[in-house]
């Protein structure tokens, strides 16, 4: 069996739990970081610029998810391919998928980029924002999107290092782009009265700092996972099974983004107080959801090493493994934000009417939230089995088809036309996605023969 790096980790022998908690927690820790970013801004925008800035940087997490989720994608169809090639010990060829997913990084960055700044304000407006926060959001997406080629940068990398188990030095990169990012926040705003723009402008710093540090890491490493820039390029034998697994899943990305922001739209037809209260509830949700988002991310990793290495057997372990462990974290993070709810809200804002509004989302989502973990696990094992496609299909029909059924139907009931109606479709669309993969990994399991030696 080959040795074993300080970060590495064999996910194909041993004990499967206590190795996803030991993966799963600097991943959890990193994507919370990385969700501060973004609470920081609307934080301080909040505090120190009213609530029509909190609006507008609040409102634009539906559209920055819809435009950067299918590039993220491909992030996921790089982990699986290198997860693959590293369980599989081919180093050679774990070195063109390197070099091929970070070359895929910089061309999504440039596209990002572009789509960012020339048509967010256009985007904006067919999401029917206010005309109050319409500027000040428009604003913010220009100068956020600047930055995209170094987030695509650092998430690509990220993938590549969690492919081989190493989930701790992405966490004390963006530990140190965090303190940065906070620091800048806070000059920029309150000393230079910047607004929505200093914020912005926090937050792409602080981006190009944490693809440094990753791009700086992967040119250290050495054999299969090192960054050589002169041997950055497409190699196809590599691009086509992660365009394979990787535009699937970003396109589910775009599905479920998609829906957020008709459901957005639905929002913001009740004023600016909803809105901001919607705004700062989704931000709080948000910490749980990578919270859960870890244990999907470590079933990708660990199904796609087991079956590089031949382990079928092992799936079925790690599927309810995830399962186990995704519940009870949803449950337990969720229903703890429902009680510290008010105060949590308190952060983003000192208007009651908002905390108020705040709370109407969070009683129905934090409850329910551990049904959406449960839904992107079985999503995580399929795509590290090599099925892309059919969670996409289950996914468009399950979630972005529900809500929009829900929004178009139940929604404009006289009687059902507020608030509360909206955020229903969430839950009812995890139930019925989960049961629906459930379904259809049962099936896939049959036809892989898993769980026969």
């Amino acid at each position: 069996m080959k040795e074993k790096k300080k970060y590495e980790m064999d996910m194909c022998n041993g004990p499967i739990i206590s190795k996803m908690l030991i993966f799963a927690i600097p991943l959890m820790c990193s994507s919370i970081l990385q969700l501060l970013f973004n609470a920081a801004d609307i934080v301080v925008v909040g505090k120190f610029a009213g609530d029509n800035s909190l609006g507008a940087v609040g409102s634009t997490t539906a559209l920055i998810n819809l435009l950067v989720n299918l590039f993220m994608g491909l992030s996921v169809g790089a982990n699986v391919l290198a997860a693959r090639d590293y369980g599989g010990n081919r180093k050679d060829e774990l070195s063109k998928t390197v070099h091929t997913s970070m070359m895929l990084s910089i061309i999504s960055g440039i596209i990002l980029t572009f789509v960012g700044v020339l048509f967010s304000r256009q985007i904006l407006i067919l999401m029917k924002s206010p005309d109050e926060i319409l500027p000040l959001a428009s604003l913010y997406l220009k100068i956020y999107f600047i930055g995209m080629p170094a987030s695509m940068a650092y998430n690509f990398g990220s993938a590549i290092l969690r492919s081989v188990g190493d989930t701790k030095r992405p966490l004390y990169f963006l530990f140190a782009a965090g303190i940065v990012n906070v620091i800048l926040n806070l000059i920029f705003v309150i000393v230079f009265n910047m607004d929505v723009a200093g914020v912005a402008l926090a937050t792409i710093i602080s981006q190009y700092i944490s693809a440094f540090l990753v791009i700086r890491c992967l040119m250290r490493e050495s054999e299969g996972i090192k960054l050589h820039i002169s041997k950055l390029k497409i190699h196809k034998d590599k691009l086509m099974p992660i365009l394979r697994v990787g535009i699937p899943a970003g396109f589910q990305g775009v599905i479920f983004s998609l829906s957020n922001v008709v459901i957005q739209s639905s929002v913001n037809i009740f004023g600016n107080i909803i809105v901001s209260g919607n705004s700062a509830a989704q931000n709080i949700e948000g910490f749980i959801y990578v919270g859960m988002n870890a244990f999907y991310q470590a079933a990708i990793s660990f199904t796609s090493q087991n079956m590089g290495a031949g382990k079928k057997e092992r799936v079925r372990k790690i599927a309810i493994s995830a399962q186990i462990l995704v519940i009870l974290t949803g449950l337990i993070l969720g229903l703890t934000a429902l009680f510290s709810g008010r105060w949590l809200l308190r952060i983003y804002t000192n208007n009651p009417e908002v905390i108020e509004a705040g709370m109407k989302r969070m009683i129905v989502i934090t409850t329910t939230y551990f049904l959406c973990g449960m839904m992107d696990v079985m999503v995580g094992i399929m795509r590290g089995l090599g099925y892309s496609i059919i969670p996409m299909i289950v996914s468009l029909v399950g979630a972005c088809g529900l809500r929009l059924i829900w929004i178009a139907t139940v929604f404009q009931i006289p009687q059902y036309h507020n608030v509360t109606t909206v955020y229903v479709a969430y839950p009812i669309s995890w139930a019925i996605t989960f049961t629906i993969h459930v379904i259809t990994y049962i099936i896939i399991r049959q036809r892989l023969g898993l769980g026969k030696k």
